[in-house]
């Protein structure tokens, strides 16, 4: 088994204060906004949320910037882009890690807490990961040599009437559509299907996990539940899909989503435990270990 790197176990047990469960069935990826700035009241406290992040659970901290792109004259908004796939927004967040291991997950981790307090909030957003105009975008947030960036989101109002456009994205991205638990849920081993019942009583952990965003809907997070009632994540990685880009490998951060939601919903229940490296994390054939929840 590959470790990705060592690090010692952190108790996060500071509950939101939101409904965490209530913003993952509640978010949705809008790719349309209205033309009514975000309050500085909300932007505010958005960007005090940002601020108080904690690390990520390998341990690295994401470096965040809002971006409103109003002030800009023409010809800087034309150098910004997002392939058409997002209209109206003049509001973004973007995130940027240093290349160390482990700080994709954590990205997608942090950036996740981000998008559902927003949510919260009544703003919407949407994970951008390979569809936006990465050097431009880098040189607004100063990106260093030793980083990289691997996503943004844009954050404001819906608009009131979605485009055709959308919808044929949506339905192209597959956003509705969740795996069922038959494909993502293992008991012992990896080979069994973990049934809902057999989850009690992380039940709802597990379905935020299943509802969470990826790269394309491609869903890699993959759970197994061992005998002794651990939970270990594993990527099923397309290994062409997640290197097209190198060094941003989309699906890597997907996992750091999957972790959010998990421990975020485990915390709002009142259910002990964080995420460590197991150094006798089963094995499983065709998927690379992540991390396990320990309690």
């Amino acid at each position: 088994m590959k470790k990705i790197r060592e690090y010692p176990k952190q108790e996060y047990t500071m509950k939101e204060d939101f409904e965490v469960f209530q913003a993952i069935k509640k978010r949705i990826s809008v790719r349309s906004y209205s033309s009514n700035p975000v309050e500085e009241a909300l932007r505010r406290e958005l960007e005090t949320y940002i601020a108080n992040l904690e690390n990520g659970p390998f341990g690295t901290k994401p470096r965040f910037k809002m971006l409103d792109l109003e002030p800009l004259d023409k010809k800087e908004l034309k150098g910004l882009g997002t392939y058409g796939f997002i209209k109206g927004a003049r509001l973004y967040i973007l995130g940027a890690i240093k290349d160390t291991p482990g700080a994709l997950e954590d990205l997608g981790y942090c950036m996740e807490k981000i998008i559902l307090k927003a949510t919260s909030l009544g703003l919407g957003t949407c994970w951008l990961g390979g569809t936006f105009k990465r050097a431009a975008f880098a040189q607004k947030m100063d990106l260093g040599a030793d980083e990289l960036l691997p996503a943004i989101t844009p954050v404001g109002y819906p608009a009131d009437q979605t485009l055709p456009s959308d919808n044929l994205i949506r339905l192209a991205a597959k956003s509705k559509k969740r795996k069922p638990w038959s494909e993502l849920f293992f008991g012992p081993g990896g080979k069994t299907p973990l049934t809902e019942n057999e989850a009690s009583p992380y039940h709802d952990v597990l379905e935020a996990v299943r509802l969470g965003p990826s790269a394309s809907n491609r869903q890699p997070w993959r759970i197994v539940k061992d005998e002794a009632g651990k939970y270990h994540l594993f990527l099923k990685e397309n290994k062409i899909y997640n290197r097209l880009m190198g060094k941003i490998r989309l699906q890597n951060v997907d996992m750091g989503i999957a972790m959010c939601h998990f421990a975020a919903v485990a915390r709002e229940q009142n259910l002990p435990g964080s995420w460590i490296l197991e150094p006798d994390a089963p094995a499983v054939p065709g998927l690379q270990y992540i991390a396990s929840w320990s309690g």
